[in-house]
């Protein structure tokens, strides 16, 4: 505690996160004139998401750095830490000068832009149109595994014909439901294979 106030970064998270999809929205609009708005928001998804932070930390070795206090969620600290690295340098450097950091230095030196915008990330869609071409019925069931003053851990089951077919633990409901949906699509011959044969 300082001056009352607790000695942590939520607040610069909260800004870098602001700046960061500013720079990233900015950078893929320009990047791509023809693409749609929903193309230029799946995009700017991956480029963002708490996955690719938390690796850009560990690449940056940014993560050895800070100290997680145990109730803080270890696997958000390096995505958290990336956030407010950003706040604290457009504090600093102001927007533009943060831009070409976040663009030219960090992106350039640790991220590959091109693969991680050429990923499927869209398991929920493809397992979804898998199930309308077929009549099976898909539903994805919600329930908090876990909570704190900062997080909810969300635990998703797939289910297909009132089954469970798989399921996914993650820090939104979305992310969730990816990651079963993932785990569902690598159980299923054709999405996996990328093929058109039934199943």
């Amino acid at each position: 505690m300082a001056d009352g106030h607790s000695l942590n970064n939520e607040r610069l998270e909260y800004l870098g996160d602001a700046v960061l999809g500013a720079i990233v929205a900015e950078y893929l609009f320009k990047k791509f004139p023809y693409k749609r708005e929903g193309e230029l928001t799946e995009m700017r998804s991956k480029l963002v998401k708490r996955e690719q932070l938390g690796l850009l930390a560990r690449r940056m070795h940014l993560t050895d750095l800070i100290e997680i206090l145990p109730s803080a969620h270890a696997k958000c600290a390096g995505g958290d830490a990336f956030e407010a690295l950003i706040g604290a340098l457009f504090i600093d450097k102001g927007y533009e000068k943060t831009k070409k950091i976040v663009l030219h230095r960090i992106f350039t030196d640790f991220m590959d832009i091109e693969k991680v915008l050429n990923e499927e990330s869209n398991f929920k869609s493809k397992i979804l149109n898998w199930a309308q071409h077929r009549h099976r019925k898909v539903e994805f069931r919600h329930n908090i595994a876990e909570q704190n003053h900062r997080h909810r851990l969300y635990h998703v089951q797939l289910l297909i014909d009132e089954k469970v077919f798989a399921e996914g633990l993650e820090y939104s409901v979305k992310k969730a439901e990816q990651i079963a949906a993932e785990r569902a699509a690598a159980k299923i011959p054709e999405l996996c294979k990328n093929e058109s044969d039934n199943v």
